[in-house]
């Protein structure tokens, strides 16, 4: 009988906030069975801009995805967290780095990561030009 290893349990991060929670649907696989990568970049994306909200207080856009890595499958049912950290706050940019962590359905309280990504958003007024984002 051949076995499959898996992936080590993870321990979820201490100095990352949690921001977003979500579990995958039928709806969102792939012709292999696996999540669409571009529906976990989306998710990603959503998760990333958490905070700078918080910073930007106004409009603000993703303007580079500078890093994107798929370490494991995301599975139909698998609950995934999301857990982001601001890595560069500059005058009009934020960039931040977001951790993903699934608990598969069958396995649950065992966490492993199957993304990591790092984003920059930029604060844009009205007239989607770059602003100042204020500083506290």
């Amino acid at each position: 009988m051949s076995h499959t290893p898996r992936p080590h349990a993870e321990h979820l991060p201490t100095d990352q906030e949690l921001v977003l929670k979500v579990i995958p649907m039928p709806a969102d696989c792939n012709a292999n069975g696996d999540i669409f990568g571009g529906w976990v970049m989306a998710q990603v994306d959503l998760a990333g801009a958490v905070l700078p909200a918080r910073h930007a207080r106004g409009r603000f856009a993703t303007v580079a995805v500078n890093e994107f890595i798929f370490k494991q499958p995301v599975r139909v049912g698998d609950i995934l967290s999301f857990f982001s950290r601001v890595v560069k706050l500059g005058n009009t940019s934020i960039t931040v780095s977001v951790e993903v962590f699934a608990e598969r359905w069958n396995e649950q309280g065992q966490y492993i990561k199957v993304t990591q990504a790092t984003l920059t958003y930029v604060a844009i007024d009205k007239d989607g030009k770059p602003r100042v984002i204020p500083k506290d």
